[in-house]
């Protein structure tokens, strides 16, 4: 995705890709801009809205240009086209893996390795969106732009969470809050705007938008559809009762495979609220039963004194939730933490940590998806 995209540059080289992007653009937008008003006139521009850069082409030089423009133009499209496919296949896979959706989409292609079914899946939704708004550019314009700005609010949403929740996180830049709140409500404007200018395409946003919610839901309540499913099979009459037995079956060992799994906290400490809060946010948001609570440390003497004991009230406090500790002798880095990953068998996007301090000594990206709790 994207974000993968940005987390692999070299440090400082993002901010650097960002001011050449807006450079680019304060420049080429307006310039050409005044050249359109130069070349055509009013009536011409509205006719020739799709094709107006190869119109100017054609107008200012020859119609050898025109064909360039036009020629560069399906290249940077098709390279749009790709760089979606793309950035979806990083985002659905990250949430698979966070199980926001369901596991099959993780299978991969036998030969390339891919995720088939989410190339597959985006493919389907496409071709659903240009059918649902007849092929019309102009529609589907009207609907990218109500999304895409969706987006960028959310960008300055998170980015308000992020000081609010997190304001300890270390970080490279830092974006003032009048300048993050201008930003959101420019972008909410645009949105506002867009949807008044023509509210029939906000009737195909909100479809697709009610559809990822909808997928997204049944996820985190899946559990309790299976137990559901359950009582109605076991309520079914005598006379299927062998067919009943088969799919009760199937639907305990769904359930198990989700209880069975396993998340770990990353304590420092022996804090008996940050433990608390660990479990709690787990039983909030996992479907899953089982909690390792993991210490690292380099001398036997710098283990907290009283970290096993807390851990042990937490265990029995909750008792729906199994808490264990592990104790990991070396030094915490990316390095160990992927090892630890691969030994217990735990993702590392399933793995949680508080909050570090400024003098965190490793880039939060290079833990392989750590997730920040605390």
């Amino acid at each position: 995705s994207s974000a993968n995209f940005i987390e692999e540059q070299a440090e400082g080289v993002f901010v650097k890709t960002l001011r050449n992007m807006w450079i680019a653009v304060a420049f080429f937008n307006p310039v050409i801009s005044f050249l359109s008003l130069g070349l055509l006139r009013l009536n011409e521009l509205e006719n020739h809205k799709e094709t107006l850069l190869a119109q100017m082409g054609k107008l200012s030089a020859l119609p050898f240009l025109e064909q360039m423009v036009s020629i560069d133009a399906v290249l940077v499209l098709s390279g749009a086209v790709i760089t979606s496919f793309v950035g979806v296949s990083g985002l659905v896979k990250r949430m698979s893996l966070d199980r926001c959706l369901p596991q099959f989409l993780l299978a991969e292609n036998r030969w390339r390795g891919t995720n088939h079914w989410i190339f597959l899946g985006f493919l389907g939704l496409c071709v659903s969106i240009l059918l649902a708004t007849g092929g019309e550019v102009e529609a589907l314009a009207g609907v990218y732009t109500i999304s895409f700005l969706s987006v960028m609010a959310l960008f300055a949403l998170g980015n308000m969470l992020l000081k609010t929740k997190r304001d300890r996180l270390r970080r490279d830049e830092r974006a003032s809050w009048p300048s993050v709140t201008i930003a959101l409500v420019a972008v909410l404007t645009g949105v506002v705007g867009n949807v008044l200018l023509k509210p029939e395409y906000v009737k195909v946003f909100l479809l697709y938008f009610s559809l990822t919610i909808l997928a997204v839901g049944l996820m985190f309540i899946r559990l309790s559809l299976l137990r559901g499913a359950i009582f109605m099979v076991k309520s079914g009459a005598k006379s299927v009762k062998r067919a009943n037995e088969r799919i009760l079956e199937v639907l305990r060992n769904a359930i198990d495979a989700v209880n069975s799994l396993t998340v770990i906290y990353f304590s420092r400490g022996d804090n008996l609220a940050n433990l608390n809060r660990a479990a709690l946010y787990v039983m909030e948001n996992e479907q899953l039963k089982r909690l390792e609570v993991v210490h690292v440390y380099q001398d036997e003497e710098d283990i907290p004194p009283s970290l096993a004991e807390h851990v042990e009230i937490i265990d029995r406090e909750y008792p729906e939730l199994v808490v264990d500790l592990v104790l990991v002798k070396g030094r915490f880095s990316p390095e160990l933490v992927e090892a630890i990953s691969k030994e217990m068998d735990v993702p590392q996007n399933y793995m949680f940590m508080g909050t570090p301090g400024e003098q965190f000594p490793h880039n939060l990206g290079d833990l392989g998806g750590v997730r920040l709790i605390i």
